[in-house]
């Protein structure tokens, strides 16, 4: 029988095993400070060496174990941090920089490339950086650190001997809260969480780098509604800060992503409709963005390939508008303009690049699982998929009514999906050009959307929703079993003509450098990418699997666990739903297989 902390879904019965709540001078915290901005959640699985002291020198040796490469890999994390005391005796405003060793950026360099891949931040190869001995570490200490950014740190006792005891596959949970950002362990069961660090700002978003991982070091970065960018490493207490004070851009920032399978780069996108590219290696760089509608500087020349709006009014709903820096892969490697710097005077800074996508406010933004496409929505009413090897707008899709709210895309790379003010969770077809299904359930504003991994097998998909109206409800999509509407529109596969070939060529691994004018395919539209909303009775209905009600506060985001579900409301306050049954992910060898297939194409 169901009650607050449980819910029976079609597998079995869901149950809360685990809360995470604001203590009470946290809370009191958190109550003098106005909640202004919705509690996110990140996770990340770290995988520990499964001997411990305690075990038999024989069955230590049967089991492998090397001890002795364990007690050298301490020696040196010790000799960094005792490094890293000394390198922050001074105060962190005193430097922008965010890394105490920065080096050049391999993407920087402009390689030789055929006409098929371009030189981008994105056409590198994402191992290419691995060449490093040791990757650099942030170069403050947040325990010794002077800054009045960062007003108090306060870690678990004895957090080296917890995390030095930890064994197996071990998952870490980081949320943020009014001023607080707040690192535990998720189904632990913790007393205290690990760390809780105040700010004097608002961290309003956050993302875990999978890319280096490691029981020695986690890269989480962190944005705020000053514009400022934390990168801050938990096991070692270490931070750098990027955008500081708004040098490169002062408005709040909304979303932020790691680049998968990239240990440096990280997109973040802002209030002001910009998605922004870092190197988190790299010093913050004098930097004006190129605003459409004004001629372009010589200093930061506009490539008419990636924004074909340099010449004549931009339209957001066409084209994004790309700003190049002097030290962009394209413009780097290009001929020097008159009176511009030598190539080793252009020292490679932030930002990488700088794209103005919308005149509103972008909400949220998601990758692909090849890395080649980002999916962004934002207060304007549409969604748009952007090619990132070429920084070129592939499609634009119209909400039915109001603005996005959230993303996410499949594991598979097969669809996306969206919630918006029209209390509709919408999924759209990339490779289709087209709303696949909309899911009806909520009665007010969907805040959060998320693929369930571990039910998704390529045929059928879970997924889950929450939204304003305090509902938690799972549904199940099987493209193959949908209902499809008789009434078919013919004009939009005319309108998305240009857009169906673009997608088709980068789908082949062939050119997207160039997209043929939509007068010369026969395209009736003068915006060949952009999509309008399907009226109700041209697209199927998806209805939900489970539908819960979880307390009074408003939800604010969802996330999928292997071993379960988190969800977080307004006021911080977390729960960890179990699963009924150890189900064993069914698509996680295609997604790696999809991986190293893109990756191949990328190369070859």
């Amino acid at each position: 029988m169901e009650n607050d902390s449980t819910f029976v879904a079609p597998e079995g019965v869901y149950s809360v095993t685990e809360e995470h709540k604001p203590t009470p001078l946290v809370q009191h915290t958190i109550t003098a400070a106005p909640i202004l901005y919705p509690t996110k959640i990140s996770t990340v699985s770290v995988r520990y060496s499964v001997n411990k002291s305690t075990t038999s020198p024989g069955l230590s040796q049967l089991l492998g174990g090397n001890r002795e490469k364990e007690l050298k890999k301490v020696a040196g994390k010790e000799r960094e941090d005792g490094q890293s005391v000394s390198s922050s005796d001074d105060p962190d405003d005193a430097s922008p920089d965010a890394s105490s060793t920065p080096a050049p950026d391999t993407a920087a360099s402009p390689p030789v490339a055929p006409h098929e891949q371009a030189s981008t931040p994105f056409s590198h190869n994402p191992g290419g950086l691995g060449k490093r001995k040791t990757a650099p570490r942030p170069k403050h200490n947040m325990r010794t650190t002077s800054s009045t950014f960062i007003t108090r740190l306060q870690n678990a006792d004895n957090i080296n001997k917890v995390l030095q005891s930890k064994q197996g596959e071990t998952t870490f949970l980081f949320y943020n809260s009014s001023k607080t950002f707040v690192w535990t362990e998720a189904g632990a069961k913790l007393k205290e969480p690990l760390a809780r660090i105040y700010f004097s700002a608002y961290p309003t978003c956050h993302d875990v780098n999978l890319a280096t991982v490691s029981p020695e070091r986690i890269d989480v970065i962190i944005g705020f509604h000053t514009g400022d960018i934390l990168w801050f490493d938990p096991i070692s207490s270490r931070y750098g800060r990027l955008n500081k004070q708004g040098r490169i851009c002062s408005s709040p920032c909304t979303a932020i992503r790691w680049v998968p399978d990239s240990p440096n780069l990280f997109l973040v996108s802002h209030a002001d409709g910009t998605i922004i590219i870092y190197d988190k290696e790299r010093e913050d760089g004098t930097f004006i963005p190129h605003e459409p509608g004004s001629s372009p500087p010589a200093t930061f020349p506009i490539d008419g390939a990636s924004s074909s709006s340099s010449q004549g009014e931009w339209n957001p709903l066409d084209s994004i508008y790309v700003t190049m820096p002097p030290w962009h892969p394209v413009t780097a490697g290009g001929p020097l303009p008159p009176g511009s710097k030598p190539e080793k005077e252009k020292t490679a800074k932030n930002p990488v690049s700088h794209w103005r996508v919308s005149r509103r406010s972008i909400v949220d933004f998601v990758f692909s699982p090849d890395a080649k496409f980002l999916a962004a929505i934002s207060e304007d009413g549409c969604l748009r998929v952007i090619d990132t090897v070429a920084e070129q707008l592939v499609d634009c899709y119209a909400s039915y009514f109001g603005a996005f709210t959230c993303v996410a895309w499949s594991p598979d790379g097969r669809f996306v999906l969206t919630g918006g003010q029209d209390d509709l969770v919408t999924i759209f077809s990339p490779w289709e050009q087209r709303v696949i299904a909309r899911c009806q359930g909520h009665s007010s504003f969907v805040c959060g959307v998320s693929f369930d991994d571990v039910r998704c097998d390529g045929r059928t998909y879970r997924f889950g929703s929450i939204g304003e109206d305090n509902k938690l409800i799972l549904w199940d999509f099987s493209y193959g079993a949908l209902h499809r509407p008789k009434l078919q529109i013919s004009h939009q596969q005319r309108m998305s003509m240009t857009s169906a070939l673009s997608l088709a060529l980068r789908r082949r691994g062939e050119s997207t450098l160039y997209l043929a004018p939509s007068s010369a395919l026969g395209a009736e539209s003068p915006l060949p990418r952009f999509h309008p909303a399907p009226s109700r009775n041209e697209v199927a209905v998806v209805q939900p699997v489970v539908v819960k009600h979880i307390g009074s506060e408003m939800l604010t985001d969802i996330a999928f666990l292997p071993r379960g579900l988190l969800t977080a409301n307004k006021q911080g306050h977390i729960k960890f739903w179990i699963r009924p049954l150890a189900v064993q992910p069914r698509h996680l060898r295609t997604q790696s297989a999809y991986r190293r297939a893109s990756q191949t194409d990328a190369i070859s």
